[in-house]
């Protein structure tokens, strides 16, 4: 008698696959695609923002405009693509609206909880302590820097360095050439460069 073979192993649906889902009703087409994008998402609303409280607000309000415009999206189109659009855009709008609400040089507030090294170490511990001290002092470097440039330079910088998206990738996101985000990194890498060179 012939042995059953394995099961094979489940493939992930794709995000066209998804898509088509949820613009036939299933909805939890859209709690894959969530899961699916939530924390790439969040770093890129983080680089521009650099403020943890409102990256969550931007991210649920893009997740909301994703679903009430996701009849409209186009098949065939790229679904990533759209929706870091939404996303930054969504940012960029978010961080002007307010803009006028935070004073010069807050970014990052309200993170100094989170940051903050503990008050006490176990003196066996020290060393790891120190470190890790060090690196919360270089990312509070890199906040203030990061504020210093514009949104969409930010956005740039985030997508290119953190995401490692290529200039073409970027390009259709922002919705700008090719040689306009170029142009934009050498500006922002060059600008960081002399913000942290005490760091870098």
């Amino acid at each position: 008698m012939e042995k059953p073979t394995p099961d094979a192993p489940i493939r992930e649906p794709t995000d066209r696959e998804l898509v088509l889902c949820l613009q036939n009703g299933d909805l939890g087409a859209f709690d894959q695609l969530v899961k699916r994008y939530q924390a790439r998402l969040y770093r890129v609303i983080y680089g521009v923002l650099l403020h943890h409280e409102d990256t969550n607000d931007v991210l649920m309000e893009t997740f909301a405009k994703a679903y009430r415009n996701m009849g409209r999206f186009r098949i065939g189109a790229s679904f990533y693509t759209w929706i870091y659009r939404i996303a930054v855009n969504t940012a960029i709008s978010h961080r002007r609206k307010f803009a006028r609400f935070r004073l010069a040089g807050s970014a990052g507030e309200g993170d100094d909880e989170e940051r903050t090294p503990e008050a006490f170490v176990d003196e066996s511990a020290g060393r790891e302590a120190l470190r890790k001290i060090e690196l919360q002092e270089l990312h509070r470097e890199l906040d203030q820097a990061l504020g210093q440039l514009s949104e969409a330079h930010r956005a740039v910088v985030t997508l290119f360095d953190v995401e490692g998206l290529s200039h073409g990738e970027i390009a259709k996101i922002l919705g700008c050439s090719e040689g306009t985000v170029r142009s934009r990194l050498f500006y922002a890498h060059k600008r960081l460069q002399q913000l942290l060179r005490n760091y870098v």
